[in-house]
């Protein structure tokens, strides 16, 4: 097995929504194939891979080092000679070779996108969902049937109110999700308070979580940690920098909500750093690194390692993204749930068309792969670059 070629091209999720830091208005993801020289069917078997929102396409850093390293390679540094398989793990560490430690920033969203379409690819050589090559692999066989899923929207965006707002959470809970996220930050303290007060009287029992996207300073993060405490809320998600641990743990000191952050570090050293400094409670908050932001699975597997050998259980991860890559990861190693896009950052947010939410939760496809065949929309992305 080889990599006879790879594709790569970006994809416009550009819109005018915006959270309280930045605008998505001239927001691209970078797409990328892997195609093998394993046929069926009459076809080379091909790995698809993208990386989430809130990052742009490190299309740079693709080209000029990642692709190249992978191209490069002779074909026992990607084999698994065990399985007769492609071996993410030793292509990681291609990838990676003569890179210096930390200075993530975009670099570890290119080695993400390359990771995903790997691991879709060697699940296919296996001729088996993501989720259960992942099971057998790292846990024993067991999988989760089916993951908690909330659907993450509620972005300010010119000309909506309340009332827009209020419809927009009523209807991911028509969509069967038990649980619904908005921004706050983006208006005032008061403003804020107003939309969460409507939207908790419109889609009760249905529960509401609240983020931030690291937009405040000490101050106000803890003034919003005074008001939210008087609502029982899911989470209130990254209040502060990420990067400021001591931010966070007064925050997490003062608050009654859990608190809730991680996507936006980007190794297990950040990690383990948040862990360690950032004054989170293992069993009341969350933990939502992106494996498609942050060097892709393998990164992810040392980062579970980390936070369970500091006394954390994996359940307590709820990856951001809402992509199908972290809801089989999701799936396959036992997290505690998964981000969900309905609507929004398509074709890239949400999952399988044909498998529905249902009370808060989703069932995986068996296709093999991750599964983006069965996103109609989605396909049709990576049937164009590939041709």
């Amino acid at each position: 097995m080889r990599i006879a070629e790879i594709r790569d091209s970006t994809v416009p999720i550009s819109s005018e929504i915006s959270n309280a830091y930045i605008s998505f208005s001239s927001m691209r993801v970078s797409v990328v194939a892997i195609v093998s020289d394993v046929v069926r069917d009459g076809r080379p078997l091909i790995g698809y891979g993208f990386n989430s929102n809130g990052r742009y396409a490190p299309q740079g850093i693709l080209r000029d080092r990642m692709i190249p390293r992978l191209l490069g390679a002779k074909p026992e540094q990607l084999l698994d000679t065990q399985r007769d398989n492609l071996d993410p793990l030793k292509a990681w560490s291609l990838m990676m070779s003569n890179e210096k430690p930390g200075g993530h920033g975009e670099r570890s969203v290119a080695v993400g996108v390359l990771d995903m379409a790997l691991w879709d690819l060697a699940a296919k050589i296996e001729n088996k969902p993501l989720y259960q090559l992942l099971a057998e692999r790292y846990r024993a066989g067991r999988f989760d049937s089916d993951v908690g899923v909330y659907a993450a929207g509620g972005y300010y965006y010119p000309g909506k109110g309340v009332e827009q707002l209020v419809d927009e959470m009523k209807g991911y809970v028509d969509l069967g999700y038990e649980t619904v996220k908005i921004k706050i930050g983006g208006a005032s303290i008061e403003g804020d308070q107003e939309r969460i007060e409507a939207i908790l009287r419109a889609i009760a029992p249905a529960r509401l979580a609240v983020d931030a996207n690291g937009r405040f300073d000490l101050d106000q993060a803890l003034a919003y940690a005074e008001m939210l405490q008087q609502y029982d809320l899911v989470w209130y998600e990254e209040p502060g920098d990420p990067l400021d641990f001591e931010l966070n743990a007064a925050v997490v000191a003062a608050s009654n909500t859990p608190i809730a952050t991680g996507e936006n570090l980007f190794s297990m050293q950040d990690a383990r750093n948040l862990i360690r400094h950032g004054g989170m409670d293992s069993a009341r908050d969350w933990l939502q690194f992106d494996p498609a932001l942050s060097y892709g699975l393998p990164e992810y597997l040392r980062t579970l390692g980390m936070i369970e050998e500091l006394g954390w259980s994996r359940r307590r991860c709820v990856p951001h993204g809402g992509h199908q890559f972290a809801l089989h990861i999701a799936a396959g190693l036992g997290l505690g749930g998964n981000e969900a896009y309905p609507g929004v950052f398509e074709p890239f947010g949400g999952f399988a068309d044909d498998i529905a939410v249902e009370n808060g939760r989703v069932r995986l496809p068996d296709a093999p792969g991750i599964g983006i065949e069965t996103k109609r929309e989605l396909a049709t992305v990576f049937d164009d670059l590939v041709g």
